[in-house]
C-alpha cells in the first residue's frame, strides 16, 4: 500500500519531491501482476507535478467472443494539480445544479492537505482501459453472418420435415 503524502512535507524534501518505486497491487484494480514502475511528486509552490511510468497486466473480457484475455496496461503520464491556499477557496458543498467556470475544471488539492498516490494511479490505469475490449482472436469480420448458424438439436426433427416438403418457392400453380 502506498502511503498518502502530506503536501507541506514535500517542501522540506530534497528537491521538493518524493520518488516512489511501485511494486504493489492497487486496491480496486484487479490485475494479474502488481503495478510496477516509478512515480514522482514534486511541489512547485502553487501546484504539484505528478508523473508516473508504470505498467501491469489485467484480465479483460472480449466484447465479441466473451472470452477472457490478458491486456498490458501502461501509464506514462504527468499531471499538474493546483494547490488551494486560502480557506475560502476550499471546496463548498456540491449542489445538484450549479454553474462551473472553465478555471474550475482543473484538479486541485488543499495546500495543507494530502495527496493520495494510490488513488491517482488507479484513475490513470482506468483511463488506459480500452473502451472496446477486443482480444486479438476476435478480429473484425471473424463471423460470417451469411453462414447458416449451427442448428439447435431440439429443432432437428422440424428441419428434417421441412426438407421433405416440396419446394413451393417456384410459384407453379396447378
Amino acid at each position: 500500500m502506498i502511503e498518502a503524502i502530506y503536501i507541506p512535507r514535500l517542501l522540506k524534501a530534497p528537491g521538493k519531491s518524493e520518488h516512489i518505486k511501485l511494486q504493489d497491487f492497487i486496491p480496486g484494480l484487479d490485475t494479474l501482476t502488481p503495478v510496477r514502475g516509478t512515480m514522482a511528486v514534486t511541489h512547485c509552490e502553487t501546484y504539484l507535478r505528478v508523473s508516473a511510468n508504470a505498467e501491469t497486466i489485467k484480465t479483460l473480457i472480449c466484447d465479441r467472443s466473451l472470452q477472457q484475455y490478458n491486456q498490458r496496461l501502461a501509464v506514462n503520464t504527468s499531471e499538474l494539480i493546483w494547490l488551494k491556499f486560502h480557506p475560502e477557496q476550499e471546496q463548498e458543498p456540491i449542489h445538484k445544479e450549479m454553474e462551473v467556470s472553465v478555471e474550475e475544471l482543473t484538479e486541485s488539492l488543499p495546500a495543507q492537505g494530502y495527496f493520495y498516490p494510490e488513488s491517482w494511479l488507479y484513475e490513470q490505469f482506468c483511463l488506459q482501459m480500452p473502451i472496446r475490449q477486443l482480444s486479438s482472436d476476435a478480429a473484425a469480420g471473424e463471423y460470417d453472418y451469411n453462414d447458416t448458424p449451427p442448428l439447435d438439436q431440439r429443432w432437428a426433427a422440424l428441419a428434417a420435415l421441412k426438407e421433405k416438403l416440396p419446394d413451393t418457392k417456384g410459384g407453379e400453380e396447378g
